[in-house]
């Protein structure tokens, strides 16, 4: 099951993410691009108090930080995530530690 998250950040902020380190991130709206063997793993993405495990984690769990909605497609993730990159900007290596085709799997869908 793949899915992509709509992600509200309601102020700038620099954030670390894990490894990859500190990231500017302005306010508005982000597309994350993901995969699941079942609904409670994407459902984990709605709470605040978690594991940090994944690059997304270090960003859903900040307070300024609101996962909107889920959608869920029938896609692999790095087509999805490669069809966004041709339309959004990204966050580059966040989310895509493991994909060979794509350098991310965070778009910025629009800035306030």
């Amino acid at each position: 099951m793949r899915y992509i998250l709509l992600i509200k950040l309601n102020k700038n902020k620099n954030i670390k993410i894990g490894k990859i380190g500190k990231i500017k991130f302005l306010r508005g709206y982000y597309l994350y691009v993901g995969s699941a063997k079942n609904l409670k793993r994407i459902e984990r993405h709605f709470y605040k108090n978690k594991k940090l495990k994944w690059h997304i984690d270090y960003l859903t769990t900040k307070k300024y930080v609101n996962v909107l909605q889920a959608y869920i497609f029938n896609k692999e993730e790095s087509e999805l995530a490669k069809f966004l990159g041709k339309y959004f900007k990204s966050i580059k290596k966040f989310g895509a530690s493991d994909d060979k085709i794509c350098n991310s799997h965070l778009f910025i869908y629009d800035i306030k």
